[in-house]
Protein backbone atom coordinates (compact mmCIF):
# COMPACT_ATOMS: atom_id res chain seq x y z
CA UNK A 1 0.00 0.00 0.00
CA UNK A 2 3.26 2.40 0.78
CA UNK A 3 3.61 2.71 -3.64
CA UNK A 4 -0.27 4.20 -4.04
CA UNK A 5 -0.09 6.52 -0.77
CA UNK A 6 3.10 7.77 -2.88
CA UNK A 7 1.35 7.93 -5.70
CA UNK A 8 -1.14 9.91 -4.11
CA UNK A 9 1.09 12.37 -2.38
CA UNK A 10 2.58 12.82 -6.47
CA UNK A 11 1.39 16.50 -7.25
CA UNK A 12 -2.19 16.45 -9.42
CA UNK A 13 -2.49 12.60 -9.48
CA UNK A 14 -5.13 12.61 -7.02
CA UNK A 15 -6.79 15.20 -8.05
CA UNK A 16 -7.03 14.28 -11.71
CA UNK A 17 -8.17 10.51 -10.71
CA UNK A 18 -11.18 12.36 -9.05
CA UNK A 19 -12.05 14.24 -11.84
CA UNK A 20 -11.64 11.50 -14.25
CA UNK A 21 -13.77 9.35 -12.14
CA UNK A 22 -16.71 11.63 -11.94
CA UNK A 23 -16.68 12.09 -15.24
CA UNK A 24 -16.83 8.56 -16.25
CA UNK A 25 -19.50 7.88 -13.32
CA UNK A 26 -22.18 7.78 -16.04
CA UNK A 27 -20.77 4.30 -17.49
CA UNK A 28 -21.49 2.90 -14.56
CA UNK A 29 -25.20 3.91 -14.07
CA UNK A 30 -26.17 4.14 -17.78
CA UNK A 31 -26.33 0.31 -19.19
CA UNK A 32 -28.54 -1.03 -16.45
CA UNK A 33 -30.51 2.21 -16.27
CA UNK A 34 -31.25 1.70 -20.13
CA UNK A 35 -31.77 -1.87 -19.62
CA UNK A 36 -34.67 -1.40 -16.50
CA UNK A 37 -35.77 1.76 -18.98
CA UNK A 38 -36.45 0.23 -21.91
CA UNK A 39 -37.82 -3.59 -20.58
CA UNK A 40 -40.04 -1.36 -18.39
CA UNK A 41 -41.43 0.48 -21.71
CA UNK A 42 -41.62 -2.53 -23.79
CA UNK A 43 -41.50 -5.74 -21.76
CA UNK A 44 -38.79 -7.46 -23.37
CA UNK A 45 -34.82 -8.32 -22.19
CA UNK A 46 -34.15 -8.82 -25.76
CA UNK A 47 -35.62 -4.79 -26.61
CA UNK A 48 -33.41 -3.49 -24.11
CA UNK A 49 -30.26 -5.73 -25.20
CA UNK A 50 -30.20 -4.14 -28.62
CA UNK A 51 -30.63 -0.76 -27.39
CA UNK A 52 -27.44 -1.77 -25.43
CA UNK A 53 -25.79 -3.29 -28.03
CA UNK A 54 -26.37 -0.26 -30.13
CA UNK A 55 -25.24 2.02 -27.91
CA UNK A 56 -21.85 0.18 -27.04
CA UNK A 57 -21.46 0.09 -30.86
CA UNK A 58 -21.63 3.69 -30.86
CA UNK A 59 -19.39 3.41 -28.62
CA UNK A 60 -17.23 1.24 -30.77
CA UNK A 61 -16.85 3.25 -33.27
CA UNK A 62 -16.26 6.45 -31.72
CA UNK A 63 -13.14 5.07 -29.51
CA UNK A 64 -10.36 5.44 -31.89
CA UNK A 65 -11.61 8.10 -33.88
CA UNK A 66 -12.21 10.40 -31.03
CA UNK A 67 -9.25 9.31 -29.06
CA UNK A 68 -7.45 10.48 -32.57
CA UNK A 69 -8.84 13.63 -33.01
CA UNK A 70 -7.93 15.04 -29.32
CA UNK A 71 -3.90 14.52 -31.55
CA UNK A 72 -5.12 16.75 -34.19
CA UNK A 73 -7.63 19.47 -32.30
CA UNK A 74 -6.51 19.14 -28.01
CA UNK A 75 -7.87 17.12 -25.81
CA UNK A 76 -10.27 19.85 -24.17
CA UNK A 77 -12.17 21.02 -27.65
CA UNK A 78 -12.71 17.22 -28.61
CA UNK A 79 -14.19 16.39 -24.91
CA UNK A 80 -15.96 19.26 -24.91
CA UNK A 81 -17.97 18.52 -28.27
CA UNK A 82 -18.87 15.04 -27.28
CA UNK A 83 -19.79 15.91 -23.88
CA UNK A 84 -23.19 17.93 -25.31
CA UNK A 85 -23.84 15.57 -28.13
CA UNK A 86 -23.53 13.13 -25.20
CA UNK A 87 -25.67 14.76 -22.58
CA UNK A 88 -28.59 15.80 -25.24
CA UNK A 89 -28.94 12.24 -26.69
CA UNK A 90 -29.06 10.94 -23.11
CA UNK A 91 -32.16 13.30 -21.99
CA UNK A 92 -33.69 12.07 -25.18
CA UNK A 93 -33.46 8.70 -23.76
CA UNK A 94 -34.93 9.36 -20.42
CA UNK A 95 -38.19 11.66 -21.30
CA UNK A 96 -39.14 10.33 -24.98
CA UNK A 97 -41.56 7.23 -25.33
CA UNK A 98 -40.42 5.46 -28.81
CA UNK A 99 -40.28 2.91 -30.28
CA UNK A 100 -37.29 0.25 -29.91
CA UNK A 101 -35.97 1.34 -33.28
CA UNK A 102 -35.23 4.62 -32.13
CA UNK A 103 -34.37 3.85 -28.83
CA UNK A 104 -30.90 1.92 -30.72
CA UNK A 105 -30.48 5.29 -32.84
CA UNK A 106 -30.74 7.46 -29.89
CA UNK A 107 -27.98 4.97 -28.05
CA UNK A 108 -25.97 4.03 -31.04
CA UNK A 109 -25.72 8.55 -31.07
CA UNK A 110 -25.01 8.89 -26.88
CA UNK A 111 -22.53 5.87 -27.93
CA UNK A 112 -20.60 7.78 -30.83
CA UNK A 113 -20.52 10.80 -28.36
CA UNK A 114 -19.34 9.47 -25.44
CA UNK A 115 -16.12 12.15 -24.39
CA UNK A 116 -13.00 9.76 -24.29
CA UNK A 117 -12.15 10.36 -20.63
CA UNK A 118 -10.25 7.35 -20.74
CA UNK A 119 -8.01 7.57 -23.69
CA UNK A 120 -7.37 10.94 -22.49
CA UNK A 121 -6.26 10.72 -18.58
CA UNK A 122 -4.11 6.49 -19.98
CA UNK A 123 -2.32 9.72 -22.12
CA UNK A 124 -1.34 11.78 -19.44
CA UNK A 125 -0.69 9.83 -17.20
CA UNK A 126 3.26 8.68 -18.42
CA UNK A 127 3.87 12.46 -17.94
CA UNK A 128 2.83 13.12 -14.56
CA UNK A 129 4.67 10.00 -12.89
CA UNK A 130 8.06 8.37 -13.51
CA UNK A 131 8.27 4.62 -15.05
CA UNK A 132 8.28 3.00 -11.89
CA UNK A 133 5.07 4.61 -10.74
CA UNK A 134 3.45 3.97 -14.28
CA UNK A 135 2.52 0.26 -13.47
CA UNK A 136 0.95 0.80 -10.10
CA UNK A 137 -0.47 3.80 -10.94
CA UNK A 138 -2.62 2.38 -14.24
CA UNK A 139 -3.41 -0.70 -11.41
CA UNK A 140 -4.50 1.70 -8.72
CA UNK A 141 -6.45 3.58 -11.65
CA UNK A 142 -7.89 0.11 -12.74
CA UNK A 143 -9.21 -1.03 -8.86
CA UNK A 144 -10.09 2.91 -8.34
CA UNK A 145 -12.75 2.89 -11.25
CA UNK A 146 -14.62 0.07 -9.52
CA UNK A 147 -15.80 2.34 -7.37
CA UNK A 148 -18.38 3.54 -10.52
CA UNK A 149 -19.04 -0.24 -10.44
CA UNK A 150 -20.00 -0.64 -6.86
CA UNK A 151 -21.65 2.29 -6.27
CA UNK A 152 -23.17 3.06 -9.91
CA UNK A 153 -25.63 -0.16 -9.67
CA UNK A 154 -27.21 0.51 -6.42
CA UNK A 155 -27.76 3.70 -7.00
CA UNK A 156 -28.81 3.23 -10.29
CA UNK A 157 -31.06 0.73 -8.99
CA UNK A 158 -32.48 2.40 -6.11
CA UNK A 159 -33.48 4.99 -7.89
CA UNK A 160 -34.75 3.29 -10.80
CA UNK A 161 -37.10 0.79 -8.78
CA UNK A 162 -37.68 3.74 -5.99
CA UNK A 163 -38.52 6.32 -8.16
CA UNK A 164 -38.16 6.23 -11.92
CA UNK A 165 -35.84 5.13 -14.54
CA UNK A 166 -36.20 8.33 -16.27
CA UNK A 167 -34.87 10.21 -13.09
CA UNK A 168 -31.91 6.90 -13.06
CA UNK A 169 -30.90 8.13 -16.52
CA UNK A 170 -31.14 11.86 -15.54
CA UNK A 171 -28.71 11.20 -12.99
CA UNK A 172 -26.11 9.98 -15.04
CA UNK A 173 -26.63 12.44 -17.60
CA UNK A 174 -25.86 15.37 -14.35
CA UNK A 175 -22.50 13.63 -13.48
CA UNK A 176 -21.59 13.16 -16.99
CA UNK A 177 -21.88 17.22 -17.01
CA UNK A 178 -20.41 17.90 -14.02
CA UNK A 179 -17.63 15.32 -13.87
CA UNK A 180 -16.72 16.28 -17.70
CA UNK A 181 -16.52 19.60 -16.79
CA UNK A 182 -13.92 19.40 -14.02
CA UNK A 183 -11.60 17.01 -15.80
CA UNK A 184 -11.75 19.28 -18.81
CA UNK A 185 -10.64 22.39 -16.74
CA UNK A 186 -8.05 20.37 -14.62
CA UNK A 187 -4.60 21.60 -15.56
CA UNK A 188 -3.17 18.24 -16.80
CA UNK A 189 -5.41 18.82 -19.45
CA UNK A 190 -4.08 21.75 -20.83
CA UNK A 191 -0.22 20.96 -19.91
CA UNK A 192 -0.25 17.86 -22.15
CA UNK A 193 -0.11 17.80 -26.09
CA UNK A 194 -1.23 14.72 -27.83
CA UNK A 195 1.40 15.00 -31.34
CA UNK A 196 -0.26 14.33 -34.34
CA UNK A 197 0.17 10.70 -35.71
CA UNK A 198 1.62 10.27 -38.64
CA UNK A 199 0.39 6.80 -39.74
CA UNK A 200 -3.18 5.68 -41.08
CA UNK A 201 -5.50 5.22 -38.39
CA UNK A 202 -5.95 1.49 -37.19
CA UNK A 203 -1.86 1.17 -37.94
CA UNK A 204 -1.10 0.31 -34.41
CA UNK A 205 -3.54 -2.87 -34.20
CA UNK A 206 -0.07 -4.58 -36.22
CA UNK A 207 1.37 -4.18 -32.37
CA UNK A 208 0.80 -7.26 -31.19
CA UNK A 209 0.12 -6.01 -27.53
CA UNK A 210 -2.44 -3.46 -28.90
CA UNK A 211 -4.27 -6.56 -30.82
CA UNK A 212 -4.22 -8.91 -27.94
CA UNK A 213 -5.24 -6.16 -25.29
CA UNK A 214 -8.00 -5.89 -27.62
CA UNK A 215 -8.99 -9.03 -28.32
CA UNK A 216 -9.10 -9.74 -24.48
CA UNK A 217 -10.63 -6.66 -23.60
CA UNK A 218 -13.54 -7.72 -26.10
CA UNK A 219 -14.31 -11.18 -24.00
CA UNK A 220 -13.72 -10.17 -20.90
CA UNK A 221 -15.84 -6.66 -21.09
CA UNK A 222 -18.47 -9.49 -23.14
CA UNK A 223 -18.44 -11.46 -20.06
CA UNK A 224 -18.97 -8.61 -17.72
CA UNK A 225 -22.29 -7.43 -19.64
CA UNK A 226 -23.28 -10.79 -19.80
CA UNK A 227 -23.65 -11.18 -16.36
CA UNK A 228 -24.80 -7.84 -15.21
CA UNK A 229 -28.27 -8.80 -17.43
CA UNK A 230 -28.56 -12.44 -15.89
CA UNK A 231 -28.12 -10.73 -12.48
CA UNK A 232 -31.09 -8.39 -13.33
CA UNK A 233 -32.71 -11.24 -15.04
CA UNK A 234 -32.62 -13.33 -11.88
CA UNK A 235 -33.22 -11.27 -9.40
CA UNK A 236 -35.82 -8.90 -11.65
CA UNK A 237 -36.37 -5.05 -11.55
CA UNK A 238 -38.38 -4.65 -8.13
CA UNK A 239 -35.73 -4.81 -5.73
CA UNK A 240 -32.20 -4.01 -4.84
CA UNK A 241 -31.05 -7.20 -4.75
CA UNK A 242 -29.45 -6.91 -8.57
CA UNK A 243 -27.34 -3.90 -7.51
CA UNK A 244 -25.83 -5.30 -4.70
CA UNK A 245 -24.74 -8.61 -6.25
CA UNK A 246 -23.10 -6.51 -9.00
CA UNK A 247 -21.92 -4.52 -6.54
CA UNK A 248 -20.14 -6.72 -4.83
CA UNK A 249 -18.86 -8.18 -8.41
CA UNK A 250 -17.13 -4.59 -8.79
CA UNK A 251 -16.14 -5.30 -4.80
CA UNK A 252 -14.00 -8.02 -5.66
CA UNK A 253 -12.35 -6.46 -8.04
CA UNK A 254 -11.30 -3.41 -6.32
CA UNK A 255 -9.78 -6.05 -3.89
CA UNK A 256 -8.22 -7.32 -6.58
CA UNK A 257 -6.68 -4.73 -7.86
CA UNK A 258 -5.01 -3.64 -4.53
CA UNK A 259 -3.92 -6.97 -3.87
CA UNK A 260 -2.29 -7.77 -7.10
CA UNK A 261 -1.49 -4.19 -8.99
CA UNK A 262 2.57 -4.47 -7.53
CA UNK A 263 3.29 -7.40 -9.22
CA UNK A 264 5.87 -7.68 -12.35
CA UNK A 265 3.82 -8.33 -15.81
CA UNK A 266 5.40 -11.27 -17.08
CA UNK A 267 4.19 -13.09 -20.48
CA UNK A 268 1.82 -14.72 -17.96
CA UNK A 269 0.35 -12.36 -16.30
CA UNK A 270 -3.03 -11.69 -18.02
CA UNK A 271 -3.84 -15.48 -18.56
CA UNK A 272 -3.96 -15.79 -14.98
CA UNK A 273 -5.56 -13.01 -14.48
CA UNK A 274 -8.12 -14.02 -17.13
CA UNK A 275 -8.31 -17.38 -15.15
CA UNK A 276 -9.43 -16.54 -11.87
CA UNK A 277 -12.49 -14.49 -13.67
CA UNK A 278 -13.57 -17.59 -15.70
CA UNK A 279 -13.52 -19.36 -12.27
CA UNK A 280 -15.84 -16.96 -10.31
CA UNK A 281 -18.04 -16.82 -13.52
CA UNK A 282 -18.40 -20.86 -13.84
CA UNK A 283 -18.93 -21.45 -9.87
CA UNK A 284 -22.10 -19.17 -10.93
CA UNK A 285 -23.84 -21.80 -12.71
CA UNK A 286 -23.87 -23.88 -9.62
CA UNK A 287 -26.55 -21.74 -8.09
CA UNK A 288 -28.39 -19.01 -8.74
CA UNK A 289 -28.94 -17.44 -5.34
CA UNK A 290 -28.26 -14.82 -4.04
CA UNK A 291 -25.15 -16.15 -1.07
CA UNK A 292 -23.85 -18.41 -3.87
CA UNK A 293 -23.57 -15.57 -6.04
CA UNK A 294 -22.41 -12.59 -4.11
CA UNK A 295 -19.75 -15.79 -3.07
CA UNK A 296 -18.27 -16.83 -6.64
CA UNK A 297 -19.38 -13.15 -8.31
CA UNK A 298 -16.63 -11.26 -5.88
CA UNK A 299 -14.39 -14.18 -7.25
CA UNK A 300 -14.44 -13.59 -10.06
CA UNK A 301 -14.50 -9.50 -9.88
CA UNK A 302 -10.82 -10.71 -8.60
CA UNK A 303 -9.19 -10.84 -11.80
CA UNK A 304 -10.98 -7.84 -13.37
CA UNK A 305 -9.18 -4.84 -12.48
CA UNK A 306 -5.52 -6.57 -12.63
CA UNK A 307 -6.40 -8.19 -15.87
CA UNK A 308 -7.39 -4.34 -17.23
CA UNK A 309 -4.22 -2.99 -15.76
CA UNK A 310 -1.99 -5.46 -17.43
CA UNK A 311 -3.18 -4.02 -20.86
CA UNK A 312 -2.93 -0.44 -20.22
CA UNK A 313 0.63 -0.99 -19.04
CA UNK A 314 1.71 -3.52 -21.99
CA UNK A 315 -0.12 -0.76 -24.71
CA UNK A 316 1.92 1.96 -22.71
CA UNK A 317 5.53 0.24 -23.16
CA UNK A 318 4.87 -0.75 -26.43
CA UNK A 319 3.83 2.09 -28.77
CA UNK A 320 4.48 5.56 -29.36
CA UNK A 321 3.43 8.64 -27.46
CA UNK A 322 1.59 10.27 -30.45
CA UNK A 323 -0.42 6.15 -30.67
CA UNK A 324 -1.24 5.86 -27.42
CA UNK A 325 -4.23 7.74 -27.55
CA UNK A 326 -5.49 6.02 -30.52
CA UNK A 327 -4.00 2.80 -28.96
CA UNK A 328 -6.23 2.80 -25.86
CA UNK A 329 -9.34 4.06 -27.95
CA UNK A 330 -8.83 0.63 -30.03
CA UNK A 331 -8.65 -1.37 -26.69
CA UNK A 332 -11.98 0.56 -25.54
CA UNK A 333 -13.21 0.32 -28.97
CA UNK A 334 -12.55 -4.10 -28.54
CA UNK A 335 -14.38 -3.89 -24.96
CA UNK A 336 -17.48 -2.10 -25.92
CA UNK A 337 -17.98 -4.12 -28.84
CA UNK A 338 -17.60 -7.09 -26.56
CA UNK A 339 -19.92 -5.24 -24.06
CA UNK A 340 -22.92 -4.98 -27.11
CA UNK A 341 -21.97 -8.68 -28.47
CA UNK A 342 -22.53 -9.70 -24.26
CA UNK A 343 -25.52 -7.64 -23.98
CA UNK A 344 -27.22 -8.83 -27.29
CA UNK A 345 -26.61 -12.76 -26.57
CA UNK A 346 -27.32 -12.93 -23.36
CA UNK A 347 -30.79 -10.78 -23.47
CA UNK A 348 -32.07 -13.36 -26.02
CA UNK A 349 -30.19 -16.26 -24.23
CA UNK A 350 -32.51 -15.02 -21.06
CA UNK A 351 -35.56 -14.18 -23.21
CA UNK A 352 -35.62 -17.70 -24.65
CA UNK A 353 -33.74 -20.28 -21.39
CA UNK A 354 -34.02 -17.71 -18.38
CA UNK A 355 -30.74 -16.30 -16.20
CA UNK A 356 -29.09 -19.52 -16.74
CA UNK A 357 -28.42 -19.05 -20.16
CA UNK A 358 -27.15 -15.63 -19.78
CA UNK A 359 -24.42 -16.76 -17.20
CA UNK A 360 -23.28 -19.80 -19.29
CA UNK A 361 -22.57 -16.93 -22.19
CA UNK A 362 -20.82 -15.38 -19.43
CA UNK A 363 -18.44 -17.59 -18.84
CA UNK A 364 -17.69 -19.05 -22.17
CA UNK A 365 -16.71 -15.57 -22.91
CA UNK A 366 -14.53 -15.51 -19.85
CA UNK A 367 -13.31 -19.08 -21.18
CA UNK A 368 -12.05 -18.03 -24.07
CA UNK A 369 -10.61 -14.45 -22.81
CA UNK A 370 -8.24 -17.02 -20.52
CA UNK A 371 -7.58 -19.55 -23.60
CA UNK A 372 -6.33 -16.55 -26.07
CA UNK A 373 -3.62 -14.99 -23.69
CA UNK A 374 -2.44 -18.50 -22.83
CA UNK A 375 -1.96 -19.61 -26.79
CA UNK A 376 -0.55 -15.99 -27.65
CA UNK A 377 1.64 -15.30 -24.71
CA UNK A 378 4.47 -14.69 -27.09
CA UNK A 379 2.20 -11.15 -28.27
CA UNK A 380 2.51 -10.46 -24.45
CA UNK A 381 5.90 -8.13 -23.55
CA UNK A 382 7.67 -9.45 -20.52
CA UNK A 383 7.81 -6.08 -18.63
CA UNK A 384 9.40 -7.63 -15.60
CA UNK A 385 12.55 -4.82 -14.88
CA UNK A 386 11.53 -2.42 -17.97
CA UNK A 387 11.26 0.98 -17.85
CA UNK A 388 6.90 1.92 -19.13
CA UNK A 389 7.72 4.93 -21.00
CA UNK A 390 6.09 5.42 -24.39
CA UNK A 391 8.39 4.74 -27.44
CA UNK A 392 9.70 8.25 -28.29
CA UNK A 393 8.65 9.99 -31.50
CA UNK A 394 11.34 10.16 -33.93
CA UNK A 395 11.47 12.44 -36.92
CA UNK A 396 14.15 12.98 -39.68
CA UNK A 397 16.42 16.10 -38.81
CA UNK A 398 16.97 18.05 -41.87
CA UNK A 399 20.74 18.56 -41.89
CA UNK A 400 22.27 21.95 -43.69
CA UNK A 401 25.57 20.92 -45.93
CA UNK A 402 28.51 22.99 -45.51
Amino acid sequence: MSSYAELLKTPGVARIIAAQLTARFPSGMLSLAYLLHIERIHDSYGAAGLVLAATSLGQAIAGPLTSRWMGVWSMRKVLVLTMVVCAISIGAMAFLVLPVFLYMIIGFISGLSTPPIQPAVRTIYPKMVNSRQLTPLFSLDASAQEIIWVLGPVITTFVAVQISTTLAISLAGILLIGGGLWFILSPEVGRVRIPRSKRRLGVVLKRPAVLLSTIVGFLLIGACAALEASVVATFGDHGPESGVILAIFATGSLAGGLALGHLPVGPWAMARRMFIVFAGMALALVALDFWWLAVTLFIAGIGIAPALAVMFAIVSATVKFSDTAEAYGWVGTGQLIGAAMGSALAGFLIDADGATGGFAAAAALAFIGFLIPLFLRGWHPDLRGRELTSLPDTAPVPIQPS
